[in-house]
């Protein structure tokens, strides 16, 4: 059985040595056997069929094909329609009466315990916010994620140890799962 996933590529097209023409992405996806390939944008979302492998199995084969076409590592990570649309239904914010560029989704490669977070005082970041959930980290920054202090916060090793993680606004949550779902 077929089943339909979005890959996440971290830190690709954003400036910097890491570019990955998106047409030859598509190509090299297609090179693995995955089918009805697709790109979102230019900075590293695909979609893709696969009947064969788990979320992590397919973002290690991806990645370790990257790293030989192009000879740099890129972190991928790999979730389906079902996952995608559960981030989307379980946000704690308002996602409706939001701006798109207040609203993030932080995809994290493993399930993380709260606790982690746990000495960050989020008081001092109001009105940013940020709420767990499975696998992602909701992030609210009213005055968009470029200037975020809460975001830089987030990114430091003390709270990413172990992690794969790729943030995405709210306008690209809501595609990859309308385009996961086709």
């Amino acid at each position: 059985m077929a089943t339909t996933y979005a890959a996440l590529l971290r830190g690709v097209n954003v400036g910097g040595s890491r570019k990955l023409p998106m047409a030859e992405l598509r190509t090299l996806m297609e090179g693995l056997g995955y089918t009805g390939v697709r790109t979102y944008l230019q900075s590293g979302q695909a979609v893709f069929t696969a009947s064969h492998g788990d979320e992590d199995s397919l973002a290690a084969d991806l990645a370790a094909a990257i790293e030989r076409q192009y000879g740099f590592t890129v972190d991928v990570i790999v979730r389906d329609h079902a996952y995608l649309a559960a981030v989307l239904r379980d946000c704690p914010f308002p996602a409706a009466e939001l701006e798109a560029k207040q609203l993030h989704a932080t995809y994290l490669s493993e399930p993380v315990d709260p606790g982690r977070f746990a000495e960050l005082d989020q008081q001092a970041f109001l009105p940013e916010e940020f709420r767990t959930g499975d696998r992602v980290i909701y992030l609210y920054t009213p005055g968009g994620l470029g200037r975020s202090k809460l975001a830089e916060a987030l990114s430091r090793p003390r709270f990413t140890k172990g992690l794969t993680a790729t943030t995405r606004n709210w306008n690209t949550v809501t595609k990859l799962v309308e385009m996961t779902g086709d």
